[in-house]
């Protein structure tokens, strides 16, 4: 098979439970698309204007998730996870049926998605990629916090850095290539918040449907959940899951260098706005392989493309 045609799923994959911020019992059903098509949100529980696309101009929210919003008003929420899992497995397209505003939370990573998605299998197109090439570099930051993305060549790399003064969370850092390394331990972290949080995060009326089943939550020096971490870097692994659902709010891969520290959904959203308001920060490169020299075409790099 070609590692440089576009992919969709083979089979419908469908998804139950609790919305994180809301508290709703939400479902969703993805389905199969033709090539070009994209990812597209369908909110079924509405009869019109009801089409909401994840691209990082409708992105209208970045408090504690990032939530896209069409012309009309109707929203999808907490998509980041399910937006990583599509990166990461290469789905280029497909129609994500929702029957409400927020995408269910499941065990706060994106670890169900990955694997239902995997047993679904992969339908094939002969339509090339698109990816997007960064060709300059670009920073966006807000006093200590800060993101920046730079020219690379057939990689997308992540330098994520989290501080926290909580002694359990400190200050952790990983770097990952996206398109060679194994990111089972991305895919599997999950969310987290610190105990005397909660109060705040629900006054602002989210966390509504968050527990120690969708989320770490960390009081002192304690891990409130009886498991423990899934790795020694779940924290900064979580955020780097977050990072490459945000980034594929730009529509296609991109082949960039990222470095973030103590960042989130709103710079990077923030850097996305800042990259595509200029031509000449990014190019749009249509990748067919037989227009590739034979030393750019890595299979190991590409991996992740497939």
């Amino acid at each position: 098979m070609s590692y440089l045609t576009q992919k969709t799923i083979k089979n419908q994959v469908s998804f139950s439970g609790i919305a994180l911020h809301s508290g709703l019992d939400v479902n969703i059903c993805i389905k199969p698309a033709e090539p070009n098509y994209g990812i597209v949100f369908k909110r079924v529980d509405l009869k019109n204007h009801n089409l909401v696309y994840p691209n990082f101009m409708n992105v209208s929210n970045t408090s504690l998730n990032t939530t896209i919003e069409n012309e009309f008003g109707a929203k999808v929420s907490t998509i980041e996870h399910l937006m990583g899992a599509l990166f990461g497995l290469g789905i280029d397209n497909a129609l994500i049926e929702i029957d409400n505003e927020e995408v269910p939370i499941l065990d706060g990573s994106a670890k169900e998605f990955i694997e239902k998605i995997i047993s679904s299998g992969v339908k094939i197109s002969e339509e090339p990629i698109k990816i997007i090439k960064i060709n300059k570099e670009i920073e966006y930051s807000e006093g200590e916090r800060y993101i920046s993305i730079q020219p690379s060549t057939l990689c997308l790399n992540i330098d994520f850095e989290l501080k926290y003064k909580n002694q359990v969370i400190g200050n952790q850092r990983n770097k990952v290539k996206v398109y060679e390394d194994d990111l089972t331990h991305v895919y599997n972290s999950r969310t987290f918040c610190l105990y005397e949080d909660i109060e705040l995060i629900k006054k602002n009326g989210l966390a509504k449907g968050g527990s120690l089943e969708n989320a770490i939550v960390v009081k002192d020096k304690e891990i409130l959940n009886s498991e423990g971490l899934r790795n020694d870097k779940e924290f900064v692994n979580h955020k780097i899951l977050d990072c490459i659902g945000d980034l594929y709010t730009s529509g296609y891969r991109i082949v960039a260098s990222v470095k973030c520290s103590q960042g989130g959904h709103y710079l990077t959203n923030q850097l996305l706005r800042k990259v595509f308001q200029n031509k000449d920060n990014f190019s749009i490169l249509e990748i067919k392989e037989k227009n590739l020299p034979h030393t750019l075409i890595n299979r190991s790099v590409l991996k992740s493309i497939a």
